[in-house]
C-alpha cells in the first residue's frame, strides 16, 4: 500500500505554530494549488489543501514560511473524524507533511531557512585567476 502526496503551491496565509499539552510542536497552514485546466471563463481555479506538520519541521515552517510563499510539501493524506459541539461527525481531509521546501527566496527583510545560501555569490569564481588562500585556512 502507497500513501504518498507531492504539492506545489501558494500559502494562503501564514502558519499557525501551537504546541501540544506534551510540548511537541505542530504547525497548520493551508497551500492553494492550481488545477491543470481553466474554468469555461478562462479562470484558473485552485484547491485549497490544509498542511500540518510536526516538530521540527513544524518550528521551521513556523519561522519561514509566509502568506503567498511558493512552497513545495511532500506527506500522506489523513483522514480524521470528530464530533463538534452540535453532535455532528465532522470529517477533515489533510496532508502530514514530513517535507516542505521553500521554492522561492524570501524577502530580504526576512530571515532566510539555516539550509538556503546566504549569498548568492560564488566565492570560487575567479574568472580564471588564482585564488588567495593562507596556509592556515586550509584543513589539511
Amino acid at each position: 500500500m502507497l500513501n504518498r502526496v507531492i504539492l506545489i503551491g501558494r500559502l494562503t496565509k501564514d502558519p499557525e505554530l501551537r504546541y501540544t499539552p506534551a510540548g511537541v510542536a505542530v504547525t497548520q497552514f493551508t497551500l492553494a494549488v492550481d488545477r491543470p485546466f481553466s474554468a469555461a471563463g478562462g479562470e484558473r481555479e485552485a484547491d485549497f489543501i490544509p498542511v500540518v506538520t510536526w516538530r521540527q519541521l513544524a518550528e521551521t515552517c513556523a519561522n519561514y514560511l509566509r502568506k503567498g510563499r511558493l512552497t513545495a510539501v511532500e506527506g500522506r493524506i489523513q483522514i480524521r473524524n470528530y464530533e463538534n459541539n452540535e453532535g455532528k461527525r465532522v470529517y477533515v481531509t489533510e496532508i502530514i507533511a514530513d517535507n516542505v521546501r521553500f521554492l522561492e527566496s524570501g524577502n530580504r527583510n526576512q530571515s532566510s531557512p539555516p539550509s538556503s545560501e546566504q549569498n548568492n555569490q560564488d566565492p570560487f569564481s575567479g574568472d580564471g585567476k588564482p585564488i588567495d588562500i593562507a596556509d592556515d585556512d586550509l584543513p589539511f
